[in-house]
């Protein structure tokens, strides 16, 4: 964008939440359709804890690492109050360098709420009311009237001609092998 001194439009036709939006809110405009998903300004780290089964059933975890914390989130550990809040730490951390990005690329567009940056996410419509996106409109749209172009490209990656066969003839064999262990089976009456 700025080596080439040219705009960027971020255009989202089904969901722009969580990264993609913290991508989308460098652009200078932010086209959506109206039943779009935008937002989704927070951080997460997730997990699963399975210490307590492990105890249950008797199973012994034997972990060997190398530094206190390397086995940290690991799901047969337990976690310590020291690594819960170093980690709850980081996500704050992160999620203000988040809500930075997108007060910096929205700008003065937005119309912050109390749950902007909770985590909450929007339809395209309700994100254009926000300044969260700027309007509505789809690819085709941004392509023709907004960047003018006069021939629209679709790099959309296909199937060749022999990906298709081979999709084919494995769709087939796939039928038939179900065919034939339909016939070897007695059926239960």
């Amino acid at each position: 964008k700025a080596k080439y001194n040219k705009p960027l439009y971020a255009v989202v036709e089904e969901s722009c939440a969580s990264a993609a939006y913290y991508i989308a809110a460098g652009a200078d405009e932010i086209f959506v359709d109206k039943a779009s998903i935008v937002g989704s300004i927070g951080v997460l780290m997730d997990g699963f804890g399975f210490t307590g089964v492990m105890d249950k059933l008797g199973v012994e975890r034997r972990l060997l690492t190398a530094g206190e914390n390397k086995g940290f989130l690991d799901p047969f550990s337990p976690m310590s109050a020291q690594q819960k809040e170093f980690a709850k730490e980081m996500l704050e951390q992160i999620h203000l360098q988040f809500i930075g990005v997108v007060k910096a690329g929205r700008g003065d567009k937005l119309k912050e709420t109390p749950e902007m940056f909770s985590g909450l996410f929007w339809t395209g419509q309700q994100a254009v009311e926000l300044g969260l996106a700027d309007k509505l409109g789809s690819l085709d749209y941004v392509a023709r009237e907004v960047v003018k172009a006069e021939e629209v490209i679709d790099y959309t990656r296909r199937d060749n001609v022999a990906e298709r066969l081979v999709k084919k003839f494995g769709a087939s064999i796939g039928a038939g092998s179900v065919q034939a262990v339909r016939g070897l089976v007695p059926a239960i009456h």
